[in-house]
């Protein structure tokens, strides 16, 4: 986060031409709220935001808005469906201290038994996690597990300070033997089982 630092404009024009206008000439708009202020309208630097945003959700800024410091978490970034570019990013206050409900993507880490899969049933978690240090990912641990084995919610090792009120029995990942490998042992076992029929002698 100690590089996350933007410093941003008060936006006095409003409206699509106003962010059209802004955006060629290299900002992005946004808008920051929370804490029980009023929304405040920002331009913010688009090549500094986009290597900040890119690829990372959860992202918290330390903007400097004409001189004063405050600290953001991106909140939601909208981008331009075909060209691929920021076109606004919504930004909430936040402070040193206080813990902030975000969506952290799964990861899946070690090998489970050889021949089978470890799947995600979900991709992402919702957690409560400290403002300063939230966690880029949370990783589900499924080394050796084998067929039919599960990870729960209450299975995780939770990132220090972090916490989820999800229902611990929600299954975050299932273990299983592959369709196609499954077919081949089916089709085996049905082999084997033809040459052992024997027919039945004539009369």
């Amino acid at each position: 986060m100690a590089d996350n630092k933007l410093t941003a404009t008060i936006r006095t024009e409003f409206g699509k031409g106003a962010a059209r206008r802004a955006r060629r000439a290299g900002k992005i708009p946004a808008v920051l709220y929370g804490h029980g202020t009023d929304p405040v309208h920002l331009n913010l630097p688009d090549h500094e935001t986009f290597l900040i945003v890119r690829g990372s959700a959860n992202q918290v800024i330390t903007l400097d808005i004409e001189g004063r410091n405050e600290l953001a978490l991106v909140k939601d970034v909208q981008i331009d469906p075909v060209l691929r570019v920021l076109e606004h990013l919504d930004l909430v206050i936040v402070r040193k201290g206080e813990k902030v409900t975000v969506n952290v993507a799964l990861h899946t880490v070690g090998e489970s038994y050889p021949g089978t899969l470890a799947t995600l049933e979900h991709q992402n978690l919702t957690v409560l996690a400290p403002a300063t240090s939230i966690p880029e990912v949370i990783t589900v641990d499924v080394e050796g597990l084998r067929e039919g084995a599960v990870v729960r919610v209450s299975d995780l090792t939770m990132p220090e300070g972090v916490t989820t009120e999800i229902d611990p029995e929600t299954v975050l990942v299932v273990v299983s033997i592959p369709r196609a490998e499954a077919s081949e042992e089916e089709g085996e076992e049905t082999a084997t089982g033809a040459a052992t029929v024997e027919e039945p002698e004539e009369a």
